[in-house]
């Protein structure tokens, strides 16, 4: 039994921050029914696909749900969204709040459905500054945050963002702990409650974590910034023919590579005898060591470094990672065979559990192919449910699966 059996949650999420913290419920064990409109999430149009409509963005964002198309603009599709939301115990969106004002399913609507239900919003802004109706993206976020500035000021090149959805994936993850931890509450008093996660505030104090530094103080000691990690000379060491992930850390660390690589007058310096020492002089550092570097090839680093216990790792394309050794010895990849894409590979969940291991509940569904079963678990007859697709409240899949999957 996984850790989330037998909780459901109504995900009116979208794109990517939303349905990643779904996933990663849905491999826990909860029931995660996707709401999508009648075109489906953008995000199944991302990338590339055999079908045409799922990319491996939403195949791996949104693996192990069900999917059930409303059209939440017409009083038939309210109605089905309000009755499953009855026998929830999460609703979670990621539009702006007035926006579900508008559709008719602010907090307090859904609170008079559901007393129990936790409401979970994970959208731009607080809702008590100026910046509440703003719409935003990820890239927008990474700016406001400070990120790009700092790549800059690390890079000595142009502000940039970090190429991965970094602010979707970690405002996700804290909504999906924001929500187990509300359902733990919710457990304990019985009490439904509101829970607003913004993506501004959610990775300010990401960033800011690492960076206030002397900011901290009031008056302040500094400008801010952790110098280790803004150094310039903070990247992968190019070796006599590539490139080497090391990190030459603790004291210990320090002393075992000073007698790897033999009397070095750069590195006898007393200054670098300290972690202090080291953290304050981290260019210094940074430049021999790109120096020192160069003169062996990946492989005699390699060695000698996990010979002296010194941390190192290969440099990683995306294709070559995927033949890593680790990740293939611990079973990481696993082969799928999906209903409409075919064969494909997926990620397990990277987690180990003694007792109630996590897994997915199953491949990533087709557009609407959930439509049907869910609407009858809360009741509707099969004449209602036709009665709702005739009127276009709702969306049925033209073809299950499997038919889908024969015909490519």
């Amino acid at each position: 039994m996984r850790p989330l059996e037998g909780i459901r949650i109504l995900d009116m999420t979208s794109v990517l921050m939303g349905p990643y913290a779904t996933a990663i419920l849905s491999d826990m064990g909860a029931d995660v029914v996707k709401i999508e409109p009648d075109g489906g999430d953008i995000l199944r149009y991302a990338g590339a696909s055999r079908g045409g409509s799922m990319g491996g963005l939403f195949l791996h964002s949104n693996i192990g749900k069900r999917s059930v198309v409303l059209n939440l603009k017409r009083k038939g599709g309210l109605a089905a969204l309000l009755r499953i939301a009855r026998t929830c115990d999460v609703l979670f969106y990621n539009i702006r709040p007035k926006a579900m004002e508008r559709l008719g399913l602010g907090y307090e609507k859904v609170a008079e459905v559901n007393p129990r239900l936790l409401y979970v919003g994970a959208f731009g802004f607080g809702q008590d500054g100026p910046y509440a109706d703003r719409a935003t993206y990820d890239d927008l976020i990474q700016a406001a945050s400070g990120i790009p500035m700092l790549l800059a000021e690390a890079s000595g090149e142009a502000p940039a963002y970090v190429p991965v959805n970094m602010a979707d994936r970690i405002v996700g993850l804290h909504a999906a702990i924001s929500i187990v931890a509300g359902l733990r509450h919710r457990d304990r008093t019985g009490q439904g409650q509101r829970i607003d996660v913004p993506m501004f505030e959610t990775m300010a104090s990401f960033v800011l974590g690492d960076h206030m530094g002397g900011l901290t103080f009031d008056p302040p000691l500094d400008e801010g910034g952790y110098r280790r990690l803004l150094s310039r000379g903070r990247k992968p060491f190019a070796t006599a023919d590539g490139h080497l992930g090391a990190v030459i850390y603790t004291d210990q660390h320090w002393q075992r590579f000073r007698i790897l690589v033999g009397e070095c007058d750069a590195l006898t310096d007393p200054k670098f005898d300290t972690f202090a020492g080291r953290q304050e002089n981290i260019d210094e550092i940074n430049h021999h060591l790109t120096e020192i570097f160069a003169t062996r090839t990946t492989a005699e680093w390699q060695e000698l470094l996990d010979a002296a216990d010194i941390p190192c790792m290969p440099l990683h394309s995306l294709t070559s990672i995927m033949e890593d050794p680790h990740l293939q010895a611990v079973g990481f990849f696993e082969d799928q065979q999906h209903p409409v894409e075919g064969a494909i590979r997926t990620m397990r969940v990277p987690s180990t559990w003694s007792v109630s291991q996590p897994q997915h509940s199953g491949p990533a569904p087709v557009l609407g192919q959930d439509t049907e079963c869910v609407l009858r678990e809360i009741g509707y007859s099969d004449e209602e449910i036709g009665a709702l697709a005739s009127d276009g409240s709702i969306g049925i899949a033209r073809r299950a699966p499997s038919e889908l999957a024969k015909a490519d």
